[in-house]
Order: structure tokens, then sequence, then C-alpha cells
């Protein structure tokens, strides 16, 4: 099995390059020299105040350096990847919070033997030195049934313990007050994580490895096994798996919730979910939370503390009341900690009513002799773009994803469906704009786009009338919106290419003598026919056919050929042969 790739310039230095581009890139850093420890920039203002420390091994970013700020930590120890902190830097973080004029310093420590044993020793050697030092140990992992000696794990909730050790020491609480309330809020907050993927250590193999189609319930932030392996499921049925898992009385791990109960949730990604996952899973945990009749009152979702790039999620659940909640709404300038909504988040509408608009199908003007030549004109266009289907998508499988005609079909059913259950306008500029909603709403994607651009622009050059030169005027507004809206013009190989050689010869209609006007939509129809053959030849600069090869683009451009042929049939259904 091969090592996964990783982009790091080396595994040895990889930590320390990391601190130094999170305290590079925010002022209110700064690196201890000689350790592995980030700090306030402003330690003066910790005078008579408790420092706040706290770390453990890297691969958890944004924890624990990202923590660091006014209103959170006071600093953050890092070990190697996965591996507690040396007690000597922890030693030396200590010092340095405390000969700053701290009143104490307090560790914040995630239950893990080696981060207990460290924190620890560190501890007992900083009282040694006179040093008023406390230590709260984090375990709000739910996975375990019966936990074993070492206890329940240390996770996210830890960043939760962070915000309100903050917010009480900037108060100036003093040490002891800060470890009783920080002591009776642990036991309120619960986490559990699921694995859909593993990670690993820079340079070396996965820690594990999952079959595929297999998720893992359970497991801990350093890849240790969890509770149950089991297939993939929807979103809403593995957060339901998870939140009954954790709330679980029979379980010695769990956290106890009822109806009524006020919580935080942190949606919490492991390192590699995408957003949109992210966004299903907690709008997924918010639904569920409020069909047990728990009011969520803050929601977190993002990255706080991963597991390098596992693909996962945990969900942590803290039970508050209006102190606790005032105290996480607290501000801090910690950079890893996100812009909150101090508001509930249970009960709020999310949706509010879209300004009205009348359906294509409301507009019901009086018919006139333009209906006539009209319906005959999109039953011919409709007809044409039927028939030419398949050889659209055959010429778009080259450039696009193949579906050039059956896009031009949906705009052309829609159309049909229309004339069958509504009248068409005897005004122009009323037909124009029913069509643009239309190709809006029914056809779809960049090409019903570049349509209804075309026909909104074009309509309201012809409310006041439709004699040859309003229609040069409205064929012009049009062409003008696809090409500001688009970015393209003519010679990048798109439908362009057809439709502005057209519209150009479209223009004569102002100046056609009486009974001219078809010769000029003849000419109209053949520039059209010319320029989309012309885009055989040419180089594609914008579209999606601008990222394919040139020598693979051989054949004509989709889109033109059917400009053309729309202009072909609108000329026939006039009477044009």
């Amino acid at each position: 099995m091969e090592v996964p790739k990783k982009l790091l310039n080396s595994v040895e230095r990889c930590v320390d390059e990391a601190l130094e581009g999170i305290v590079s890139s925010n002022g209110g850093l700064v690196l201890l020299k000689g350790h592995r420890v980030v700090l306030r920039s402003d330690l003066q203002h910790l005078k008579g105040k408790v420092a706040l420390l706290s770390g453990g091994g890297s691969g958890h970013e944004p924890a624990h350096a990202g923590y660091v700020g006014r209103g959170m930590l006071s600093g953050a120890v890092a070990g190697a990847v996965f591996a507690s902190p040396p007690p000597g830097s922890i030693l030396a973080a200590i010092m340095t919070l405390w000969q700053s004029g701290s009143s104490g310093v307090l560790l914040l420590v995630k239950n893990y033997t080696g981060d207990r044993l460290n924190f620890g020793l560190a501890a007992e050697q900083a009282r040694t030195q006179g040093v008023s030092v406390d230590m709260v140990i984090v375990a709000d992992d739910c996975a375990f049934t019966q936990p074993s000696k070492a206890g329940r794990r240390g996770l996210c909730g830890t960043v939760f313990i962070h915000k309100l050790a903050g917010a009480l020491a900037e108060e100036g609480c003093p040490l002891d007050g800060i470890v009783a309330q920080l002591t009776k809020a642990t036991k309120s907050i619960g986490t559990l994580g699921v694995s859909l993927s593993p990670c690993s250590v820079p340079g070396c193999q996965p820690s594990f490895q999952l079959p595929p189609g297999d998720m893992e319930l359970g497991l801990g932030i350093h890849g240790e096994p969890g509770i149950k392996r089991s297939k993939m499921a929807p979103a809403d049925e593995v957060v339901k798996t998870m939140i009954d898992h954790m709330t679980d009385p029979s379980s010695q791990s769990h956290l106890s919730l009822k109806s009524g109960d006020r919580v935080v949730l942190c949606v919490n990604n492991l390192g590699a979910l995408s957003c949109l996952e992210m966004a299903v899973v907690t709008r997924a945990a918010i639904n569920y939370m409020a069909s047990r009749g728990v009011q969520v009152s803050r929601v977190m979702s993002g990255s706080f503390m991963t597991s390098l790039e596992m693909a996962g999620v945990s969900l942590t659940l803290m039970r508050v009341d209006e102190e606790i909640l005032r105290l996480f709404d607290a501000k801090t300038t910690a950079p890893a900690w996100p812009n909150l909504c101090s508001e509930s988040v249970s009960g709020r509408k999310l949706y509010v009513e879209p300004a009205e608009r009348p359906a294509a199908s409301e507009i019901k003007p009086d018919q006139g002799p333009f209906t006539l030549a009209m319906r005959a004109v999109l039953e011919s266009v409709c007809k044409t773009l039927l028939q030419r289907q398949e050889e659209l998508n055959a010429l778009d499988r080259a450039a696009g994803d193949g579906d050039c005609g059956s896009t031009h079909v949906l705009a052309a059913n829609a159309i049909q469906k229309w004339m069958q259950t509504s009248t068409i306008p005897g005004n122009p500029s009323l037909l124009l704009t029913a069509l643009a909603r239309l190709v809006e709403e029914k056809m779809g994607g960049s090409s019903g786009a570049l349509y209804s651009l075309f026909l909104t622009a074009a309509g309201p050059k012809l409310r006041e009338g439709c004699d040859g030169a309003d229609w040069a005027k409205a064929m012009h507004a049009g062409t003008e919106a696809m090409k500001r809206y688009g970015g393209a013009a003519p010679g990048d190989r798109t439908m362009l290419d057809a439709l502005c050689p057209a519209v150009e010869e479209l223009m004569k209609l102002s100046t056609a003598p009486p009974g001219g006007h078809m010769a000029v939509l003849q000419a109209a129809v053949e520039k059209a026919e010319v320029g989309a053959e012309s885009t055989r030849d040419l180089a594609a600069k914008a579209g999606r056919a601008s990222y394919v090869a040139s020598e693979h683009l051989t054949q004509p451009d989709p889109g033109a050929v059917a400009v053309a042929a729309i202009f072909r049939a609108v000329f026939e259904a006039l009477g044009g042969k």
C-alpha cells in the first residue's frame, strides 16, 4: 500500500512549519522560541487574571492553536502529529504565562493518557516553583457503553470548555471558581464521531482500513477503533443513529437529554467532508433535535477538531442555561472561533415568500392578427427542434455533455404545452416576455439563460410598435444582452457566430421598402447558416467547449447550428422558400 500524498515540505518539519503558518497569518499570536508553543501576543493583558493553557498532538487543527486569543486560550502546546507534547514545553508555557503576571494557570486537557501524564508532570513541576496551577480534564466521548478504566476520551467538546473558560477568565473569575464551573460543565457535554475513511500520519500508511461502502461509528480522533462498522446510510439516518447512541440512558457514557432541554450543537468536520455534506449533516442534526423536542440554542458547523484528512464528522451536544449561553456568546479574538449568531436556531422560519411574479400561463391578452402568424412560427420552430434533437446532441458530445438537442427539446415541449393551454398574445412584446419566462423555467442550463436574456431584452423594444424598425431594435437589444452577460463575442465558436451576422442583416429591416422584409429575413437565414458552418474552423474561446482541445472540435458548434435552424424555421413558417 502506498503512503498517501500530502502537500508538505518534509515530514520532520511539518508541525513547526504549520505553527509558523498559523502565527504568521494571525497578528494576535506569537511562538515561544525553542518550543512548539503558541501564545497570545498581548500577554500583558493577563495581569491579575487566570491564564489558560491547552494542547495535544498535532493533526487536529485548528485545535488548539486556533483557539488562542483574548476570551479563549492564553496558549497552546503542540506535540508531534498525534503525539502528546513534551512536559518540558508545557512547563515552559506555564512559566511564561505565570511570569506575565497571571493570577494562576489552568490546564485544559483532553482525556488521553499521554496528555494527562505530560500535562500533569508539568503541573507538578510548576507547583514546586510556586505557580498556582490546576487542571480540568475533558472526557466527552459517548462511544463506549462501558468505558475502560482509562475513561471516556476527550474530543471536540474540549473546544466548548476552551470557550467557557476563556469567558470566565476574561471576566476575572478566580482559578478555583473557573475550575468549579468547568467541572460542572464537562458533565453536560457529549460527543460521538463517524468515519467514512481513515487518516494517515505524514509519511505513514493509513491508520486503519474501511471496506468500500462501510462507515465506522465511535472512533477516536487519532484513528482509534470505534464501536461498530456498518454500511453507508443516508445522512438523516446516520445522524439519528449517532444522537440516539449518545443519549441512550443504558450507556454509562450517555449524555442525559430530554424534551425541553436547550443545547449548543457542534457539527465538526473530521477533515475531509465537503462543505455540501457538512450542511446536509447540520440540517439533519437540527431537525432531529427538533423532533425530540430539544431546543438548539446555538450551532457551530465547520472544522474545529479534525483528524488530518479523515472523511467523517462528529456531533457534540452541550446542555445549556442562560449563564452558559452568556459565556458561550462572549467575544473572543481566537482566529478559529466562528462568528456565530447569538439567537436560538430552533423554531426559526427558514423561508420567506418570493415577490409575486405572474406565471407565463397567467398572461391572457387579446388575440390579434399577429397571433395566427406567431402560432405558425412557434409550431415550426418546435417541430424543427424536435426533429434535430439527435443531430444537436451528437454535435455536442465532442465539446460538452451531449445534451444540446435535449435541452432545446425541453424548450420546444414547454412552448407546445403552453400553446395548448394559453392564448398567444397579439402583442409581440408580451409574447417575447412569455417565451422568456418559459425558456428560463423549463429549458435550464446556459442555453436557457441565454435565450431568456435575448427575449427579455428584446421584448421592451416592441411595446410601442412592431414594424421593421422596431423588430430591428429588438433583435439588436437581445443580441447585445447575450454578449454583455454571456461574455462571448462573434468568433468565439458559440451561438453568437450564427446569431450576430443574422441580426446584423435584420438591421436592414429599418430601411427595407414595403414588401422587402422577407428578402431581408431570407438573407438573415443564410447568414446564420454560414455563420454556424464557420464555427467548424474556429477555436472555442467561451462556453464549455473552450476547455476542449481544438483538435477535438471538428464539427460545427451545436448552439450555432440550433440558432440557424430556428431562423430557418421562422422564415419557412412565414412563407419563405
